[in-house]
Parts: C-alpha cells; structure tokens; sequence
C-alpha cells in the first residue's frame, strides 16, 4: 500500500506542484520579495490572514503589501501601524497586524533574520518549541493573537504552518529561504480538506484537525517520504480549493483498488 500511494502522490505532485496552479492563493505574493527579510515579513502578512473567502484574502493581503511599500522589512516599527492605520480583515485590525509585524521586525533586527532564530529554537527543542518560542518573541508580554496561533494551546496552527512550508522548502511553488531547518521537521498545514484525505487515507481517526490530527497525519506522510512529509501539500489541497478539482476525484486517485 505505502509504495502504491507513493506512486500515486509523486504522480499528482508532479501534475499539480507547479506555479500556474498557485493562484488563488497567498502564497503568490512571496514570489515578489528576493530580499529573505522581505520575503519573511510577506508570508507572516500572507499566512496570516489566510482565513475567510480566498477572494477577501488576497484583496486584504495585497491591500496590507502595498500600504508597506516595496521593502515591507525596512518599514520603521513607528511607522508600522499609521501604513496600516483603517485597514481590517474580518477581526483583524491594522492595529493587530502592525503588533505582530512590529515583533517580527524585533526578530529580524535581533538575529538577522526570523529563519535563524526558528532554526536555533528548532535545534534546541523541535518544530513545536521553535513555533512557542516565535509566537512568544513576536507577542512579547502582550495577548495571544489569532494572527499568530501556538501549539501548547492544541491548536494545529495550519496558518503557521504553512508559512513554515512556504520559507523551508524550495521546489517550483515554495520559494524557500530558511536554512538549517530540514524538510523532515516540517507539520502539515492542516486545513478541513488536508484533515479529510488523511483521515480517508487512515493516517489518523481524529474527530476534528487538532495538533494531534496534524501530526498524526505528519507521520502517515512522513511513512512515505520520511524526508519531506510535507511535499504533497500544495497539490493535494488544490483539490477542494480549486472549482475545476473535485475532492471525490482525489479520492478516487488515492482508492488502494484502483489500477495504476
């Protein structure tokens, strides 16, 4: 079964993991910023209001961007705020972005970059701990924010997540830009329609995609290819996302009884 299925994920990942299919999705906006700190500030801007209608999301990221400028890393932090002083996304005000943004700039001052300082709390502590630690050195002493979700509260922070995938792996749709934190250590951005396929392919029986769901189903990926569990992501949930791409088809794919 597991050599079929990776059979089959290699072959949907190599239809499907390409940049023509990305839109619409946030990811697009990274492609944008050569610069990693700039690159950095646009995936935490991106994934973090990577919630709602897609069509609302990429209009309020591309709002935020803009409002930013060209290098949204060289904004001063007093200026964060007043760039985005009006703008809101669904309960997501400028206010609260520009906080987050303002911890990230701290970070990026404070050790060159949001990526060395992930891949330093991932050498001491794993995946989880660098994501407590980021979420604590963005937030400060101030209150949790939704834009910044943390794994010791259960949840299965997809949006975290997936800016992780997004900065780690470099292939034809991750731009990449974050070393020393390998692919192997990555967790699934989990979302209904990833919690779905992995419950269908029996990686895990959770009843909701909790932080537990998402690492069960980490390693259900990660029995296939231990060395990027998360690689089949991006293609996979275009099923569902895209209207052209049915979930059902998916399914049918992935059937263990259906001939190569």
């Amino acid at each position: 079964m597991t050599d079929r299925l990776a059979r089959v994920l290699e072959d949907i990942y190599l239809r499907w993991n390409s940049r023509e299919f990305v839109h619409p999705d946030p990811l697009e906006f990274l492609y944008a910023y050569d610069n990693l700190q700039d690159r950095e500030i646009a995936g935490l801007t991106a994934s973090g209001l990577a919630y709602g209608r897609v069509a609302q999301i990429l209009g309020s990221v591309g709002t935020v961007l803009e409002a930013l400028g060209p290098s949204p890393a060289t904004v001063p932090e007093a200026l964060m705020e007043e760039r985005l002083a009006g703008f809101r996304h669904r309960f997501t005000s400028g206010a609260d972005l520009a906080r987050v943004l303002r911890g990230a700039r701290r970070i990026q001052r404070d050790n060159g970059s949001i990526g060395g300082f992930v891949a330093e709390a991932v050498a001491e502590g794993g995946i989880l701990e660098a994501q407590r630690r980021l979420a604590a050195g963005i937030l400060g002493d101030g209150p949790p924010s939704s834009l910044l979700p943390c794994p010791t509260r259960g949840s299965c922070c997809k949006r975290l997540n997936l800016w992780f995938r997004w900065m780690v792996r470099r292939d034809s749709v991750d731009p990449g830009g974050w070393f020393g934190v390998s692919t192997s250590q990555l967790l699934i951005p989990l979302d209904t329609h990833m919690w779905k396929i992995g419950r269908r392919l029996g990686f895990t029986r959770r009843n909701s995609p909790d932080l537990k769901a998402a690492m069960e189903i980490t390693e259900g990926f990660g029995r296939v290819n231990p060395l990027d569990p998360v690689k089949y992501d991006f293609a996979l949930t275009r099923f569902g996302i895209r209207s052209d791409l049915a979930l059902e088809s998916l399914f049918s794919e992935l059937d263990p009884s259906r001939e190569l």
